[in-house]
């Protein structure tokens, strides 16, 4: 289980998602389902990237 440490960093991975780029926004995906959860300017923290 990943962990919040409050100090700009995440220990531990986020399971049950992913990521990936499209123009300037990466989309959080459900690994589960394929749904996308949300979208962000930046990286998501412990997320891993889809190739």
């Amino acid at each position: 289980m990943a962990k919040n440490t409050g100090n700009g960093h995440r220990v531990g991975a986020v399971k049950g998602r992913s990521e990936f780029k499209r123009g300037d926004t990466w989309f959080k995906r459900d690994t589960k389902t394929g749904r996308i959860i949300n979208g962000s300017p930046n990286q998501h923290k412990g997320v891993r990237n889809e190739k």
